[in-house]
């Protein structure tokens, strides 16, 4: 079964929206709306905005429904130069960009304990262009992060995708993530995504 796994109520009406005899209730706390999808069962969770909260709600979609398919959606940030508010993209490979052990183990940012890199890989259908997602516990315009960031490779930030992917990785589920640009690093974050926000989520909507 394939579950959505979205951060905020707005991005999930993306995909509520066609569910076709749709439920809702709610699992230990969080909302959940099942139906089908072009003939499918389908499920969306609602994780709330954060690393903590995506993990906790991938975790419930995979033990609630056995899901076989994480999709996370939701808009983000843009770090490359030449992007702009409502490019959409594919995640190819996702790193926690605030995840740091080196003083520990001498290991480079984003290395999960477990791990050996810090690029978690997702599944893609060459739909559209695929990038490299950071994701991070902060919503912000702070030009100090931006060296960090393309160290890394990012084309794209956002709040919840590499702890999705993470935990989709530990459980042998197939995980993948579409993302929509409302804003881009360095031109003032906050106002561009309130601006961009409704746009970026009717092109979410329509690639569904």
């Amino acid at each position: 079964m394939k579950v959505y796994v979205i951060a905020m109520d707005c991005e999930a009406e993306c995909v509520v929206s066609k569910l076709e005899g749709a439920a809702e209730r709610r699992v230990f706390g969080r909302r959940v709306v099942e139906g089908s999808l072009r003939g499918e069962s389908a499920a969306v969770v609602v994780s709330g905005v954060g690393k903590s909260n995506a993990a906790a709600a991938t975790q419930l979609a995979i033990c609630e429904f056995r899901a076989d398919e994480i999709v996370n959606l939701g808009v983000c940030g843009g770090v490359e130069a030449g992007m702009k508010a409502g490019d959409l993209y594919e995640v190819s490979q996702a790193v926690q960009y605030d995840f740091d052990l080196a003083q520990l183990n001498g290991t480079s940012v984003g290395v999960l304990n477990e791990r050996a890199t810090p690029y978690i890989p997702l599944a893609t259908d060459g739909r559209f262009p695929a990038k490299t997602l950071a994701t991070g516990d902060s919503f912000n315009d702070d030009p100090s992060e931006i060296p960090l960031l393309r160290s890394l490779g990012a084309g794209l930030r956002d709040m919840e995708g590499a702890a999705i992917a993470h935990v989709c990785e530990t459980a042998g589920v197939r995980c993948r993530s579409l993302k929509c640009v409302s804003d881009i690093i360095g031109a003032g974050c906050t106002a561009q995504y309130a601006k961009n926000l409704a746009g970026c989520l009717a092109i979410l909507s329509d690639a569904v």
